[in-house]
């Protein structure tokens, strides 16, 4: 396409009336003619004056040229061509695939095919969409192929978008995405602004699945039941007799189908009949063991109080002790508080590398300050009092004040952890006690797996604006990525064209001149 950068430079072809005035004016002399009267000449020359006549017209036209182009060449033509619209990816996840929802978006995502973007799918390794699958997508069936649920179709998408904005630099990405908060999981990475996600709802659903179970007694099993739907997810438990052997165990009290109750020597299993890709294993009971001198009476109950409340929310029964006596090398505890100064006996110690949890509670004296420390779950800071100086060879930070000094300390050994927490429960040493909250933080501590792990049945879904990109920041990065047009600059072929033309009319005005010496 011809643009002008210089539209005042038409002004310059006006200057077409230059030549032609100085080809009126520069007439060519007429001959000497020999007359035998004169009376005859004043009217000649009067009809020479009435029939103006071009002469040389070629000269003329090659002149007009010479300034057309030159005026062309002050207007700054450009040859501008239109950048071609960059090709990028389309990410779309597979439980929106299999979605009758889909077809919301489908036009605009067939507009984007045609413009040359790439179909992937939002999972493991970002595989290509044949169009044999597109055809098929959004008919209800399992195009997410056999990929375990616990694999993928919990995996973060902030992992896999932001994967694809590294394997694709340059590339414009558009996300559609159903917005399953289970998807979201860890921290939301700093996206580039050529990457747009749009969010389509799923057809809503109320789902109920098995979450854990556990043995309640030698003779009956604990089901945890969980249902979920888009606005919240709720636990629920339930008891039913335990199979002296493999078979099917109906749970309709927790809403759930009939279970596989599957018993072998390695353990027992129970998986939902109409889902058998998801099993879970029958947990033995959990013990905890917390041992305290006078000094942290208060301390202990505090903590049985925490651990009786955290206890609702664990898929296993809690069998707890609270006792001033050391408990017996041969208990098979999974947990052991120590809420004494002196240390854990080294029987106790050895048995971490086995499996134990050890806690230690802060020594006395510690260090009296005033800061706070906020951690997950816990949406309040918590005043702290005191901290003990205390420093674990090799152990790292779980919690730590604004400072940044350790308030627990996490050192793994074997398969087992040991924590020491520099301050303690008591109200003179922290505000801990007072937060509505701590049984849900004591919680992450005794199933952190249980926890953090999102089932593939939740259905909570995510606000919308923690994914949208802000329009400024959009705005901003679109104008640095889009594709720009390229130009060519025409004046310096007008200004060589306008020098040939002249060339041209030099010659022909030689030839001209000649000629009229050789007709006189």
């Amino acid at each position: 396409m011809l643009t002008f950068l210089a539209s005042s430079g038409w002004l310059a072809l006006l200057g077409v009336a230059v030549p032609v005035a100085i080809h009126l004016w520069n007439r060519r002399p007429g001959r000497t003619v020999a007359v035998g009267s004169i009376r005859w000449l004043a009217a000649a020359a009067n009809r020479r004056l009435r029939n103006l006549k071009l002469e040389q017209r070629a000269l003329l036209l090659l002149r007009l040229m010479v300034v057309v182009l030159l005026a062309l060449a002050v207007a700054g033509p450009v040859w501008r061509r239109p950048a071609r619209p960059q090709a990028g990816q389309i990410l779309i996840s597979p439980d929106l695939l299999a979605s009758g929802t889909l077809a919301v978006v489908r036009p605009g995502i067939d507009s984007l095919r045609r413009r040359g973007f790439v179909l992937r799918q939002l999972k493991i390794g970002l595989p290509r969409i044949s169009d044999t699958v597109w055809q098929q997508a959004g008919q209800h069936l399992d195009l997410a192929d056999s990929t375990p649920l616990t694999a993928d179709r919990t995996a973060s998408f902030w992992l896999r978008v932001s994967q694809a904005a590294d394997s694709f630099p340059r590339q414009p990405i558009r996300v559609y995405s159903s917005a399953a908060l289970r998807h979201f999981q860890g921290i939301r990475p700093a996206l580039p602004a050529r990457v747009h996600w749009q969010t389509v709802p799923l057809v809503p659903t109320e789902t109920t699945w098995l979450r854990a179970a556990s043995f309640s007694t030698p003779d009956s099993l604990r089901l945890m039941a969980g249902s979920s739907t888009e606005e919240a997810a709720y636990t629920r438990s339930v008891t039913v007799p335990r199979p002296a052997q493999s078979a099917t165990i109906a749970a309709a009290g927790a809403g759930l189908p009939p279970l596989r109750y599957t018993a072998t020597a390695a353990g027992a299993t129970l998986a939902m009949s109409d889902s058998g890709s998801i099993t879970v294993t029958v947990q033995p009971p959990l013990r905890a063991w917390v041992y305290y001198d006078a000094a942290h009476a208060p301390d202990a109950r505090y903590l049985r109080a925490v651990l009786r409340a955290a206890a609702v929310g664990l898929p296993t029964r809690l069998e707890l002790t609270v006792t001033g006596a050391v408990p017996p090398l041969t208990a098979p505890l999974d947990w052991l508080y120590w809420l004494a100064d002196s240390p854990p006996p080294a029987a106790w110690q050895t048995r971490v590398a086995q499996g134990l949890h050890l806690w230690q509670d802060g020594q006395r004296p510690g260090t009296a300050l005033t800061t706070h420390f906020t951690v997950s779950p816990l949406s309040q800071p918590l005043r702290l009092t005191r901290l003990d100086t205390v420093r674990i060879a090799g152990a790292g930070t779980r919690w730590s004040t604004a400072t940044g000094q350790p308030v627990l300390s996490e050192q793994l050994m074997g398969r087992g952890v040991r924590y020491h927490f520099h301050s303690r429960l008591n109200p003179a040493w922290s505000s801990l006690a007072e937060s509505p909250a701590l049984p849900q933080l004591w919680l992450t501590l005794l199933r952190p797996a249980l926890t953090a792990m999102p089932s593939p049945y939740d259905q909570r879904l995510l606000d919308p604006t923690q994914i949208r990109v802000p329009q400024q920041v959009r705005a901003t990065g679109s104008r640095l990525s889009a594709p720009r047009a390229s130009d060519t600059d025409l004046r310096v072929w007008l200004v060589l064209a306008a020098g040939l033309v002249w060339g041209i009319e030099r010659v022909l005005a030689a030839r001209f001149a000649s000629l009229r010496v050789a007709s006189l």
